[in-house]
């Protein structure tokens, strides 16, 4: 509906900024985010950043975006489309013409649209707009480099440093077209700049400025409103990425543990926040290792799970090759580790900043010998932080290592996120060898083929452990036939056990409907938004999302029996698919599959799910 104002309030809207990748485009929209949050909507972002450190200022391959999804009720992706796009240069504008809406909003400084900036953006004409088809868009052209320098002109900072205040008149200018107070981003500005009080004030003024100038022009024919209409659960709410919420995670397991955590890992994008963030805890008994390289990191992990820790490491695909080796060593001795990939685009380097599900195969099986472990994948930013704390759990409970599935869009991406009660998670409970335990052997078991954790410096149970064969009954090393297969089938009749202390797979949707979607980890969010858009026609559909994928949930087969048609949507060219069709005989499924480094789009979901019906 519209006022007399000219307001128009909207359900939901996307904005995209977007510009060089020394724009301060991430720090701009995780602000806008912020303010959203804490003005009670739902969010949901993807940030989109350039495989190139610092590409040539204007070109293409330099542009960097961070799009979010603002919602009066709960989202679930960042959105197909933008409706509003901050296109800081051409280059800006042309990268992101495809992520537009017909009838968007473009916001440009028009200081970086002369001649020269157009060709280095490859346009071939003096009309942007005309040359990628966007002449429906309501354009907002703003001088924003010259304001900025007039605005600061008394300032006393260089002009490089004014320069790049214009992230912040680009963000007062879009809170004035949202109709959001600029009060928490001086907040927030405050903040981050405590320290620099010269550049605090400039960003504010910047702020300000853009604000004002939106006002003061009537810089765009209307501007939006987006009450929030769904009452959230009390409580403590913050925007989180799923990269902090993974750490949070193992931070909240340890202390319900009660040991200390400990991550030895190496950087590498897009796993690096993990590390960074666990390394300013210690405070709280986190001890951080930056290795030198990924064999070390988990290497290190690995001792410190020997000596009693809550041990992690933390990498991306190229690094979870390197780490096999050690892996099967934490296989093999049957010690709790846990092991995070944030997948990334390959093979190889292949896409470091982009996103994908193709590791799922070498989690599973990239390891030499029957080398079983529980794979796990996080649905969602917020999510991470339950994925984390539950693969400590199985880790730490069943003496094994787990392997945690997030990716890029998860792991930079965020959402908004209840702060939880730790109360309310369940203890976790070290299988530790106890005093009445007589003519005990490293190797000896509970009832769910655990083996008891002897903790270095516990009197009476001096031990060896190591990457050969152990002997079922005496646990000295062995090399006989029948001895191998038992152990074999041992550790694997271990990791299988833990189905009966998963949760059971749900199925969101229509109960008796024919067609099942199916999905794991990340690509939660895409595909419950595009099967809820199949039933608002009509149609009937149900989503199943695994997050628990080795063992399965033992209610699995019953599932996925119930439905006349499935089909598998994944990041990839198949690959759980195949492992179901391997773990389920005789199942019929169909595939989407798609590999471009960008989250699936919802549209095309749609059209694929009523194809297959």
């Amino acid at each position: 509906m519209t006022d007399k104002l000219n307001r128009i309030e909207l359900d939901n809207v996307v904005v995209r900024f977007s510009g060089d990748s020394g724009d301060g485009m991430q720090l701009t929209g995780t602000f806008f985010c912020n303010l959203a949050a804490a003005l009670g909507n739902d969010i949901s972002t993807f940030p989109d950043y350039p495989a190139e450190i610092r590409a040539p200022q204007g070109t293409l391959s330099g542009v960097s975006g961070f799009q979010v999804h603002i919602g009066a009720k709960k989202v679930y992706t960042p959105g197909d489309k933008a409706d509003v796009l901050v296109a800081m240069n051409p280059a800006a504008l042309k990268t992101n013409a495809k992520f537009l809406k017909p009838d968007s909003v473009v916001i440009i400084d028009t200081d970086t649209f002369s001649e020269k900036d157009l060709e280095k953006a490859l346009f071939t004409t003096l009309k942007p707009f005309d040359e990628l088809g966007l002449g429906n868009a309501q354009v907002i052209e703003v001088p924003i480099t010259t304001l900025c320098k007039e605005a600061l002109a008394d300032s006393g900072l260089d002009n490089k440093s004014i320069v790049r205040t214009k992230n912040m008149f680009a963000l007062g200018l879009v809170c004035w077209l949202f109709n959001r107070p600029i009060d928490n981003v001086v907040s927030m500005l405050t903040c981050k700049f405590a320290k620099k009080q010269a550049v605090l004030q400039a960003n504010i003024k910047a702020l300000t400025a853009g604000f004002d100038f939106g006002h003061n022009t009537h810089a765009s024919i209307s501007t939006y409103v987006i009450q929030s209409k769904e009452k959230k659960a009390p409580g403590f709410y913050t925007d989180i990425n799923g990269n902090t919420a993974t750490a949070f995670g193992l931070i909240a397991a340890a202390e319900k543990a009660g040991l200390e955590l400990f991550l030895g890992s190496y950087p590498i994008t897009p796993a690096t926040d993990i590390l960074h963030e666990l390394a300013k805890h210690k405070s709280l008994g986190v001890k951080t290792v930056q290795a030198e390289d990924e064999i070390a990191g988990v290497c290190t992990a690995i001792g410190a799970a020997y000596a009693g820790a809550l041990a992690a490491t933390s990498t991306s695909g190229p690094g979870l090759c390197l780490k096999s080796e050690a892996i099967n060593l934490a296989v093999i001795t049957e010690l709790p580790l846990v092991v995070i990939d944030v997948q990334r685009g390959g093979p190889s380097t292949g896409l470091p900043t982009k996103s994908e599900q193709t590791d799922l195969l070498q989690a599973l099986y990239g390891r030499n010998g029957e080398s079983p472990l529980p794979v796990i994948a996080a649905t969602s930013p917020a999510q991470c932080f339950d994925a984390a704390f539950y693969a400590s759990k199985i880790a730490v409970e069943f003496m094994t290592p787990v392997i945690l599935l997030t990716d890029g869009y998860l792991g930079n991406g965020s959402e908004a996120w209840k702060l939880p009660n730790l109360e309310e998670y369940p203890d976790i409970k070290p299988n530790y060898i106890s005093a009445d335990i007589e003519n005990w052997k490293p190797y000896n078991r509970n009832e769910n083929l655990v083996r008891y954790w002897a903790v270095p410096g516990t009197p009476g149970r001096q031990h060896r452990v190591g990457g050969l064969e152990k002997d079922y009954a005496t646990s000295a090393i062995s090399t006989d036939p029948a001895n191998h297969q038992k152990m074999t089938l041992t550790r694997q009749a271990k990791i299988d056990n833990i189905a009966n202390f998963i949760p059971e797979l749900e199925v969101i949707g229509d109960e008796d409907a024919d067609l099942l979607v199916v999905g794991w980890g990340g690509t939660f969010g895409h595909l419950r938004e595009a099967v809820e858009q199949v039933r608002t026609t009509g149609k009937k559909a149900a989503l199943a999302h695994f997050q628990y994928i080795s063992p399965l949930p033992k209610n699995t087969v019953e599932v996925l029996k119930q439905y006349k048609k499935i089909i598998v949507c994944e990041q990839n060219l198949g690959q759980f698919a195949g492992y179901l069709r391997m773990k389920i005989p005789g199942i019929d499924l169909l595939q989407y599959n798609k590999v471009e480094g960008q989250p699936f789009n919802v549209e095309e979901l749609v059209e694929t799910i009523n194809a297959a019906r």
